[in-house]
């Protein structure tokens, strides 16, 4: 695929004749959770088909949503006390136009993330002045692809979809709201600060010198491939029933459709019985928390249940989902305010600690698992319908994994799951079996 790029600019926000012009000076300073969580460049391609939006209603619909999420127009530096935050200069994001000549997008584009995918996108390697890259790519049959980008420090997916949807929004001339942001007093500690929960070892952990990890680039690419599994809504449903057999609540979709892909991750990956496997599941935290309606930011703390892979293969589904279950239930309120006071407490700065969140070429025998199957894809629209197909980029970590709504909408799942070129037939063998 020969990726033609056409002209690339910034879009600045658009502010109203009658508004009064905001302070450019103003810092918002990152919270907590923007604090710990991954600092990468967060990516997803949406695709529309013919007849597929202009280029003027997505630009013109750009600048009016940062006017209104001005998080995303400023740019990320550190604040006047010393603190990382994000200046709200209102810098602009970046559009980048391009085109792939005499190519349809069916042909063109590859229906799973592969290094080929990442011409769809602003480079992604790198720092990056703008928080958010946008590539607008044209076929020749008339489809579009959307290669958004943002910097993970700043939003999480759930802010970032809301950004998303008020971006069609506002393309379509309908009135959008201006989301709250992180300011000193929203998430306060307790004072005197009281740490009911361990954090050490969890979000935090002492420094580990030569650690196999770092921002993320492309490595591990040679000997990783991401395959995507489609699960029927049917499928999905027998997994439900088999794993909840004898509970009074069925376990959920995400619940049980992890479960089914960790089992499956331990018998292709060949490990050991004696070895224990950990999931990192984010767990998001504005109703835990309370946050203010519409929070932009990151709000996301991690759950990791764990098993041994001999009780994984040899025990039934319902033991994995039970042990997801479980661990996600643990991350509650009470744990969010927790990890909030220890933040505050000085024992990251007197211990030297380090953010456990960072990105590694492999995870074996431990996973982690990125669900947005409760983003809102599908509300994506420009004014022409929304997208055809919607996935993450090219993220070849291996065991690093993201379910997604199929883009058919009829409640099926697709798992893209980066895996060893070397365990890929084993996990296509095992991976559409109940047992």
């Amino acid at each position: 695929m020969e990726v033609k790029v056409v002209s690339s600019k910034l879009v600045k926000p658009r502010y109203h004749e009658c508004a009064a012009r905001p302070d450019t000076t103003e810092h918002v300073p990152s919270s907590v959770f923007d604090m710990i969580t991954y600092h990468f460049q967060m990516a997803i391609i949406y695709a529309f088909s013919a007849p597929a939006p202009s280029t003027a209603d997505i630009e013109r619909g750009l600048a009016d949503v940062l006017a209104l999420y001005r998080l995303f127009a400023g740019q990320v530096t550190m604040g006047p006390a010393g603190a990382l935050g994000v200046l709200l200069n209102d810098r602009g994001a970046r559009l980048v136009e391009a085109c792939v000549d005499g190519a349809t997008l069916a042909d063109a584009a590859p229906s799973k993330p592969t290094p080929e995918l990442l011409k769809l996108h602003p480079n992604l390697d790198g720092e990056h002045e703008e928080v958010v890259q946008v590539q607008l790519t044209r076929f020749s049959c008339g489809s579009l692809a959307i290669g958004f980008t943002a910097y993970h420090a700043v939003a999480d997916g759930h802010a970032t979809s809301d950004f998303l949807v008020a971006w069609g929004a506002a393309a379509r001339g309908l009135a959008v709201s201006s989301p709250r942001h992180n300011h000193p007093d929203l998430f306060p500690p307790r004072d005197p600060p009281l740490v009911e929960f361990e954090h050490r070892g969890v979000e935090y952990r002492r420094p580990t010198p030569n650690a196999n990890q770092g921002h993320h680039g492309h490595h591990g690419a040679d000997n990783v491939v991401i395959h995507k599994a489609h699960f029927t809504k049917d499928f999905i449903a027998g997994l439900r029933a088999k794993a909840s057999k004898g509970r009074g609540r069925p376990f959920s979709r995400f619940e049980t459709t992890l479960a089914h892909l960790w089992r499956t991750m331990a018998r292709a990956r060949g490990l050991d019985p004696e070895e224990t496997s950990t999931i990192r599941v984010s767990v998001d935290g504005r109703r835990r928390l309370a946050a203010p309606p519409g929070y932009f930011g990151n709000m996301v703390l991690w759950a990791f249940p764990r098993a041994t892979v001999g009780d994984l293969l040899n025990r039934p589904l319902k033991h994995a989902a039970q042990a997801i279950h479980d661990a996600v239930a643990r991350v509650d309120g009470a744990y969010f305010q927790s990890l909030v006071d220890f933040a505050s407490s000085g024992a990251v700065e007197r211990e030297g600690l380090e953010k456990t969140a960072v990105l590694r070429d492999a995870l074996g025998p431990d996973m982690e698992v990125d669900s947005w199957l409760s983003l809102p894809f599908h509300e994506l629209d420009f004014g022409t319908g929304g997208p055809s197909y919607f996935m993450p980029a090219y993220f070849p970590t291996e065991g690093m994994m993201f379910l997604v709504p199929s883009y058919t909408g009829d409640g099926s799942v697709n798992a893209f799951v980066p895996v060893f070129d070397h365990n890929l037939d084993a996990f296509k063998q095992c991976c559409y079996s109940m047992e």
